[in-house]
């Protein structure tokens, strides 16, 4: 998915969506340039949902029909509409491996998954969309264990916070499925009801 200049596009929705901009070096840059900006105009409620649905396309790196798809498949399925949308984008593998710890970005666990380095229940996927189920056994694919790309993996566990759905083996680097993906509104960067909301209007 093309995205263009992080900074720029995280400073436009007020979010750092992007790992580059979740620093301090970022929040600076960004109250600096908002104090030698002109103010826009207030957003319709229109324009408000129009920017929370981009701000959650980008946390998770979804291109835009892709997560028209996820938002359709949420309000049709039983139950809370807002948790059936973060269950899934939650549940996608490549975020799986960002909420493990083994990858630091939505981008790099992307490109862990597509470049074949991970194995789900002994297989090995290149889909990053993948959705994981409540039992799946995800692990590091053994001829890539000695590649760059984990080579600070026992320090990003010990840093990592591991939420309660995802059980980690430090010792197998193994990722187990406890129960269904999901997280707390608290944590979400972008309005859940208001994502739906432009879907629903």
């Amino acid at each position: 998915m093309k995205i263009g200049p992080r900074y720029k596009k995280a400073r436009y929705l007020g979010a750092p969506v992007f790992k580059k901009t979740q620093t301090q070096k970022f929040a600076l840059r960004s109250e600096s340039k908002a104090k030698t900006t002109h103010r826009r105009g207030a957003k319709s409620e229109y324009g408000k949902q129009m920017l929370e649905k981009q701000k959650a396309r980008f946390s998770y790196g979804v291109s835009s029909g892709q997560f028209t798809k996820y938002v359709k498949q949420a309000l049709q399925s039983q139950g809370d509409n807002s948790k059936n949308l973060v269950s899934i984008l939650e549940g996608r593998l490549d975020n799986t491996m960002v909420r493990a710890g083994f990858a630091p970005s939505q981008s790099a666990g992307r490109q862990m998954v597509s470049h074949g380095h991970i194995t789900v229940n002994g297989t090995k996927l290149t889909v990053p969309s993948y959705q994981v189920r409540v039992g799946d056994l995800i692990k590091v694919r053994e001829g890539s264990a000695g590649k760059k790309i984990f080579s600070n993996l026992d320090e990003s566990l010990k840093a990592t916070k591991i939420p309660a759905w995802l059980g980690i083996d430090e010792k197998t680097k193994e990722i187990k499925i406890l129960a269904t993906p999901s997280a707390e509104t608290s944590e979400l960067l972008f309005d859940v009801k208001a994502v739906l909301e432009f879907y629903t209007r």
